[in-house]
């Protein structure tokens, strides 16, 4: 086997996750609207890039299931339902209980408030707190969208499963995608969104768990309220 120093693996891997991002993002922002169809020869045009990390790209995509696939007419973007909706926040809810019950645990790869990176952690998941909150009040949707998944993201490294903060992440990224078709009729967001990252950010500081599946429920129960309301208007 000849050698190799994997220069080009990583380039076209990097590459791979880079058209993802891009074509996340563009579907969580709106511009990618739930059944439009596209093909692998169109996304590497725009991108200038080769069909190769694009249709990589594209099938990651598909198994995140953000796009779905058809062998003669390409690529679309998944359309979700309400139903889709309630699923994702049902399933989401029990992965959000599984970190709490791995917490009380004690499982040895969460962070403790007793650990030197306690303070550090906390005050960089706060920060994603507090910058979500501020454009949920703003109802700027699109800078919420990318606070709140980081905010998630490092929140979940606290709980030490990785497994559970990698499902929640996809969950999370599914979620959004459902709900954008929705929020983005709105000319006006402001008091629509939901903005109590620091709430829950103080009741796991405080250990209260109790307080944060309270937060986690009326969360919840808001979003579904929102989702369902847009829907059926």
């Amino acid at each position: 086997m000849p050698a190799s120093s994997g220069n080009g693996a990583v380039t076209r891997s990097t590459l791979r996750q880079q058209i993802a991002d891009a074509l996340r993002d563009e579907v969580l922002a709106g511009r990618l609207q739930p059944g439009q169809e596209f093909t692998v020869k169109e996304i590497a045009e725009q991108y200038g890039v080769s069909a190769t990390p694009v249709r990589e790209a594209l099938v990651d995509l598909s198994a995140q299931g953000l796009l779905d696939a058809d062998q003669h007419r390409g690529f679309r973007v998944h359309e979700y339902s309400v139903d889709d909706f309630r699923g994702m926040i049902e399933a989401r809810g029990l992965v959000i209980e599984g970190m709490f019950l791995a917490l009380t645990a004690g499982r040895p790869n969460a962070v403790r408030p007793d650990d030197p990176r306690a303070a550090a952690v906390v005050a960089g998941v706060r920060r994603r707190g507090e910058e979500a909150q501020r454009a949920a009040a703003a109802g700027d949707l699109t800078v919420l969208i990318g606070y709140d998944l980081r905010f998630w993201r490092e929140l979940g490294a606290c709980f030490g499963n990785p497994y559970l903060a990698d499902f929640l992440h996809r969950l999370r990224v599914q979620t959004w995608v459902c709900a954008v078709q929705h929020l983005r009729r709105l000319t006006d967001l402001r008091g629509e969104l939901w903005a109590g990252h620091s709430e829950l950010v103080d009741a796991l500081i405080d250990r209260d768990n109790d307080a944060a599946r309270a937060i986690i429920a009326a969360y919840n129960a808001h979003w579904v309220t929102l989702i369902e309301r847009l829907a059926s208007g």
